[in-house]
């Protein structure tokens, strides 16, 4: 696997990006409209998602293009409606679906579903769109081209456990970090689960994982500004301080939705502490690679979400 990845010609791919009106998201679809992919930008806010597709298309010189999909992650049927909406708009065809959107370390609040919101947004609602995306991935992949879903992860995965009896954190003691590490656990176990499913189905759909190590993104700023705890304000300068720019920041992520990666893999910075640095192979947490619990997982996401997985 190489470390540094140049884009390819990305004309005639459809791709799918989560949580794209600034930070990552935003960086994302313009790097892979400007490679020349069709980019289906998700936005909560119309008039927000309008001015981030012109800034996408502003970019653009070739015959990459930009749209955008209305999708709150938070609220499931919402996460319905835009899978609806994204398969009949691509013709059921997505080349590539990136789970790009989270929210971080703000204050107990619920899903509109009645989970805890981190829980809710950064994994519940990318889970279900994934599956519900499934039959479009397929259709699109082959066996000289694989369809991927790209799940992005954290650093913060390593902070978090996972107790799938109290989702909604009604029993325990609410902790920002603690919710928002085991949301970015249950992302890594979930690809790690959706790709033991796809090899068994035989499906042309790649699973990989990414995360961005320290990037000036914002998810802490976003954080305050819905009113996030003291711990959130504590890391804002230092992370202005020690994170990579956005461009830097997006790298992992475009490697694994455009390089040469292979279906379980997990990439990000490979500077020290995985802080920053080239894209290439990342580490994960020890329950991270627990698969019991990834099939775990998986079952009580089908039974919160009420989407039926794909693959079975």
């Amino acid at each position: 696997m190489t470390l540094s990845h140049e884009l390819p010609d990305l004309a005639g791919r459809t791709i799918v990006v989560t949580g794209t009106t600034s930070g990552l998201g935003l960086a994302l679809s313009g790097a892979l409209a400007a490679a020349g992919a069709r980019v289906l930008m998700t936005v909560r806010d119309a008039e927000r998602g309008a001015a981030a597709v012109g800034q996408v298309r502003a970019g653009i010189e070739g015959p990459g293009s930009a749209e955008s999909v209305l999708l709150d992650l938070a609220d499931l049927a919402s996460v319905r409606a835009a899978a609806a909406e994204l398969r009949e708009r691509t013709g059921n065809r997505v080349d590539v679906l990136v789970n790009n959107a989270a929210v971080s370390l703000g204050p107990h609040e619920r899903t509109r579903d009645g989970f805890e919101l981190q829980f809710g947004t950064n994994h519940l609602g990318p889970a279900a769109l994934t599956w519900l995306l499934m039959p479009a991935l397929r259709a699109a992949g082959t066996a000289e081209r694989l369809s991927r879903v790209v799940t992005t992860s954290s650093l913060g995965h390593r902070t978090g456990g996972l107790d799938l009896t109290d989702l909604a954190w009604e029993r325990r003691r609410y902790s920002p970090t603690r919710a928002y590490g085991a949301s970015k656990l249950a992302n890594l176990l979930f690809s790690a689960e959706l790709d033991r499913r796809l090899r068994l189905a035989g499906d042309p759909v790649l699973s990989i994982a990414a995360h961005p190590g320290l990037t000036a993104s914002d998810l802490l700023n976003n954080a305050l500004a819905r009113g996030g705890t003291w711990k959130a304000r504590l890391l804002v300068l230092p992370d202005r301080w020690i994170s990579q720019p956005i461009t830097a920041g997006i790298r992992p992520q475009l490697l694994a939705a455009t390089g040469p990666v292979h279906g379980g893999d997990y990439l990000g910075p490979t500077g020290p502490f995985e802080v920053r640095g080239p894209a290439g192979p990342a580490r994960r947490s020890a329950t991270a690679q627990d698969p019991v619990l990834a099939g775990e997982l998986w079952k009580a996401t089908a039974a919160a979400t009420g989407v039926t997985p794909d693959p079975a």
